[in-house]
């Protein structure tokens, strides 16, 4: 299959780039400065000149404070564009993979998130990704809509690279220990796209959650960092009130991977190991 993939730069991205290394199959990887997700007539020249068959979309506006003063923005990203991939996707004939967030809960549940269990963003940015979830099941029949939650890996920005350098420069971190999910290695979320490619399980489309197995906080996911990392940084919980953000985050956002794990037939590492195998590829990277 010709398999192109948006958001190419990004950390799922280049995720995919590195699983992906030796399949049968011919990636595509194009950034935003080479394929823009906005410029839906440019990627259906490029899906027409290619013979592209699955579009992976892993292009979104992620930044969840800077969208509550930029709402048209997050919006033409993770709603109005995608909604036009949608739309090119239907009428090739393509299969469309598009990740989205645990931000699309209110973060009020006590228990974990399911597919069926009501929506209720509490910010523009889970807002504008419900949006493009809600477009791609109206618009395009072929399609996998991937949730995730707290994603890190061994490129780019994210919480696990913010630490490793936090922890290299101080002796002490406080830490939010009042809100709950589930720290998502992007190579773990890259290998199961990757595998549904290689085994052929476009026959599945739907809405799933796929986030590593077991739960934390961010001051648990830190603590694990340190640990892992040989880092002494003395580490001191905090409530979120103590931390304020412009947009207010999810207290709870566990996600239900029931229907993920049957449906496929898979199994999901923990967080902890999934973290291991991303600071033992951090260690192999080139500095």
């Amino acid at each position: 299959m010709n398999i192109l993939v948006l958001g190419a730069s990004g950390q799922l991205g280049r995720c995919i780039a590195h699983v992906a290394q030796g399949s049968a199959h011919r990636y595509h990887f194009a950034s935003r400065a080479t394929l823009n997700l906005s410029d839906t007539a440019a990627i259906g020249q490029f899906a027409t000149q290619e013979g592209i068959e699955v579009i992976i979309n892993a292009a979104a506006y992620t930044a969840v404070d800077r969208a509550e003063d930029e709402p048209d923005q997050a919006d033409e990203v993770n709603h109005l564009a995608v909604a036009r991939l949608a739309e090119l996707c239907k009428e090739r004939d393509i299969f469309l993979v598009h990740i989205s967030t645990d931000y699309v809960f209110s973060g009020h549940s006590s228990v974990p998130y399911t597919e069926d269990m009501p929506t209720d963003p509490i910010g523009v940015y889970g807002q504008t990704k419900r949006l493009g979830e809600v477009a791609i099941q109206r618009i395009a029949p072929r399609h996998l809509i991937l949730r995730t939650s707290w994603l890190y890996s061994p490129y780019g920005a994210n919480f696990l690279k913010t630490m490793l350098c936090l922890g290299a420069e101080r002796p002490e971190l406080r830490v939010v220990f009042d809100q709950v999910g589930t720290p998502t290695s992007a190579l773990s979320l890259a290998h199961f796209i990757v595998s549904v490619l290689e085994r052929g399980g476009l026959d599945k489309s739907g809405l799933y959650h796929f986030s590593n197995e077991g739960v934390a906080s961010w001051y648990d996911f830190a603590e694990a960092i340190f640990r892992l990392s040989g880092h002494t940084t003395a580490l001191h919980p905090i409530h979120s009130s103590e931390y304020p953000t412009r947009a207010e985050r999810p207290h709870f956002s566990v996600l239900d991977k029931a229907l993920i794990r049957t449906t496929f037939g898979i199994t999901i590492p923990h967080w902890r190991t999934a973290l291991e195998e991303c600071l033992q590829l951090i260690d192999a990277l080139p500095d």
